[in-house]
């Protein structure tokens, strides 16, 4: 006999997949009564399968599972790439990252092996005040082995209620014991900047990593607040890897940049009119120059703000083509703590673009990994006339690509010699570190900090040659520097010294002229244009 749980888990799931057959609300009530029929139909076809499954599959099945797992998001699947069903636990995650902040020590994990790696803790967080170090191998949470623990269950065992303490015992590279910290749980903010500041004598510099937290817009527009923004030379908005999230948090940072009243951006749906968003405050008639910076991991709310400046010749777009996402999800609370991402609409940037690559036809794996250009691309015109294409991401005004790693420099990420990204540190600075050297703002690679890194090249059996040291050696500096930093001081320390040598950030910082005269052209173009047109009025 079904238990009441999963009846209930059937009915849900019957109803999940009519709203998704069938549309939500509006559209159902617009439907045929052939349609109604055929949807009837294909119910009473779903649940006779689950059933017969359930009842006969040659070994015990999780009905949770099959329809959590399986049948729910299959069907999205079949819809497009980006809409996404949520378990209890992925929405409430989801809901976390949204409010910005958790209750927990503020500390980056990841496996590594049959271990739990500390990358590194976050600013002001009670991990970082209670001494944990990027490095750290986490042995025990209150006395509990975590060896072979799956480290979603390790970060679980982090959170806890404000005020409440942890105990937790850290392996160390250079120290004999066992390194044992108290750390009392406290409010963890989520941190949409990676690193906000200036990088060079009136030129500020934010890297946006998403737009998922409510307050990612009012986080940028502190940093930017402390810059001095209204008064800086020009801005780099960098927006590399940043995957989106809240269309909201895109206007509000769009408005940042934009004059006031300018279209940001619009959206249309099956079921929903057009709908379209205008900045509301604008500059205040600050003309500050702005370059953007993106790549093919930068999509959705990135693509909207890099749109709207694209479009109104607000700025330069630098670096590689985006990912090309256009549609809009609305979040649908579902039973059981489930929930829904369905794409209900398709966004436009000011200029009409449409900028959702093409999904049909194509694997999933294509459509993450391989994209392709669109064979015939819309054309459609800036503000002063400049031709921008549409269907395929935002193609950056003055194309960059980040610099190719070298066979050497692969080798030392392959082997964990140095940590590819910003956020944690490889097994080089946890050796050198071990040695418990006196690291100040001051510290610079120099012959000797090079003498030990040899060493360990050499312990670790990591063949290299003269040459390739050679032709390395600024790149290995830099990358020894960052690393020492995040690991001494915090990663907001270590993040300016990578910026400090991005070659991309480098070409966008020259740039900023150029955009600056963009801007100064366009807004004469549109000047006289409107006073060739004087009937026309302004938006009210």
């Amino acid at each position: 006999m079904e238990s009441p749980k999963r009846g209930a888990l059937l009915i849900f799931t019957i109803l999940a997949l009519s709203a998704i057959i069938g549309g939500l609300v509006g559209p159902s009530l617009k439907a045929t009564a052939a349609g109604a029929d055929d949807l009837q139909d294909s119910i009473k076809s779903f649940a006779r399968v689950l059933t017969l499954v359930q009842q006969n599959y040659a070994e015990p099945i999780d009905v949770d599972k099959l329809v959590y797992d399986g049948a729910i998001p299959g069907a999205l699947h079949m819809l497009d790439p980006h809409s996404y069903f949520f378990d209890p636990r992925q929405f409430a995650k989801l809901m976390e990252d949204q409010r910005g902040n958790y209750y927990g020590v503020g500390m980056r994990i990841a496996p590594e092996g049959d271990h739990t790696v500390v990358l590194s803790p976050m600013m002001d967080s009670p991990a970082g005040r209670a001494g944990i170090k990027p490095g750290d191998v986490i042995t025990k949470i209150d006395g509990t082995a975590i060896a072979g623990m799956d480290s979603t269950k390790v970060a679980d065992m982090l959170k806890g209620p404000r005020g409440t303490v942890v105990n937790i015992t850290l392996s160390r590279v250079g120290w004999d014991k066992p390194v044992v910290v108290n750390v009392t749980r406290d409010e963890i903010p989520q941190p949409a900047l990676d690193y906000a500041g200036l990088v060079r004598p009136g030129i500020g510099y934010a890297h946006l990593t998403t737009f998922a937290a409510e307050d990612s817009a009012a986080q940028l527009a502190a940093a930017m607040k402390k810059m001095d923004f209204q008064h800086l030379d020009g801005f780099v908005l960098d927006l590399r890897g940043n995957p989106g999230g809240l269309i909201t948090q895109a206007i509000a940072v769009s408005d940042m940049f934009l004059d006031k009243d300018q279209l940001v951006v619009s959206h249309k749906g099956r079921a929903s009119s057009e709908h379209r968003y205008y900045s509301l405050r604008g500059t205040g008639g600050y003309s500050v120059p702005i370059v953007v910076l993106m790549n093919g991991g930068s999509a959705s709310a990135s693509e909207i703000v890099a749109g709207a400046i694209q479009d109104h010749d607000r700025g330069l777009i630098t670096g590689t083509q985006s990912f090309g996402k256009g549609l809009v999800q609305t979040q649908m609370p579902l039973s059981d703590g489930t929930a829904m991402l369905l794409t209900t609409a398709h966004y436009f940037t000011p200029s009409g673009r449409l900028i959702q690559r093409d999904y049909k036809d194509i694997s999933l794996y294509d459509y993450e990994y391989s994209p392709k250009p669109p064979a015939n691309p819309e054309v459609k015109l800036t503000d002063s006339g400049r031709k921008v294409l549409g269907g395929g991401g935002i193609t950056p005004d003055v194309p960059d690509a980040a610099p190719r790693f070298d066979s050497f420099q692969e080798l030392l990420y392959a082997r964990n010699v140095f940590y590819p990204f910003d956020v944690g540190v490889g097994e080089f600075t946890r050796y050198f570190m071990g040695k418990r050297p006196t690291i100040t703002k001051d510290f610079d690679v120099d012959d000797a900090v090079l003498k030990q890194f040899y060493a360990f090249l050499d312990q670790e059996k990591i063949h290299y040659t003269p040459e390739e040291i050679s032709k390395n050696l600024d790149w290995l500096k830099g990358q020894i520097k960052r690393e020492v930093f995040t690991s001494a001081f915090n990663v907001d320390a270590g993040a300016r010294i990578s910026v400090e040598n991005d070659a991309q950030v480098s070409k966008a910082v020259e740039l900023l002229p150029q955009a600056k005269a963009l801007y100064v052209d366009a807004k004469k173009i549109v000047a006289e244009r409107m006073a060739a047109q004087p009937q026309l009025q302004p938006r009210r």
